[in-house]
């Protein structure tokens, strides 16, 4: 599927891994965001809110529970807040959707690696329109209850919070990961112990996520 082209919006990607040898997951998220502003939130840099449109935050392979030895994790739950209150258009992807979640007062839990296709409920709503309901789930921990005004929009048999939307504020999160294609299985396998399953890639349409989430960002620019 084609990368979104957000221009003439303002939106930024920002990039939480920790760990520098599984970047690609969040150069796949960028690569869908071609003329977005790149954030290294983990190396220090920050949002400009004032020039926001939208902001994607992308999964990590830390958890929102270390905030103690990564001070960033709390920088990270306070922008959300901000964001919330600016009604800024936001997308949480797997960490995205857990510090999310976390910072408006859900629980995050370490609950055991997913590392396979799944296939989830998806609620009826402009997030998911078209999108299948088998997606690619890489996840240890797990929402397991949602933050203040969160309603759940996805669930799964290992997850029943698989996926939120604000009920007011312009917020949305998946657990999965959109962006992970069969380019990325090699690395997945070597890395985290990815499972074969009896569905396959070819079932798999999760980025139209981001196509929608780029027109809610459009819609919302004034």
């Amino acid at each position: 599927m084609a990368a979104v082209d957000t221009d003439p919006s303002t939106l930024y990607v920002v990039r939480n891994e920790v760990d520098a040898d599984c970047e690609y997951h969040c150069d796949a998220v960028a690569s869908r965001f071609p003329a977005a502003d790149e954030v290294d939130f983990v190396a220090g840099e920050r949002i400009p809110l004032d020039d926001a449109d939208g902001v994607v935050l992308t999964g990590s392979t830390a958890a929102v529970y270390e905030s103690e030895r990564r001070p960033w994790i709390d920088d990270q739950a306070t922008l959300v807040r901000e964001l919330v209150d600016r009604e800024i258009p936001t997308l949480g992807v797997c960490f995205g959707h857990q510090i999310a979640n976390a910072a408006l007062g859900g629980t995050v839990e370490h609950v055991g690696t997913t590392a396979r296709l799944v296939e989830a409920t998806l609620a009826d709503e402009p997030l998911f329109e078209g999108v299948a309901p088998v997606v690619p789930a890489l996840h240890g921990d797990a929402v397991t209850e949602p933050g203040a005004e969160m309603e759940v929009i996805a669930s799964a048999d290992h997850a029943r919070v698989f996926g939120t939307r604000h009920r007011s504020a312009p917020l949305w999160t998946v657990q999965f990961h959109p962006e992970v294609t069969a380019a990325l299985r090699d690395r997945l396998v070597e890395d985290f112990g990815w499972e074969p399953t009896a569905f396959s890639f070819d079932d798999v349409s999760a980025d139209r996520i981001f196509e929608h989430f780029d027109r809610f960002v459009a819609e919302a620019t004034p």
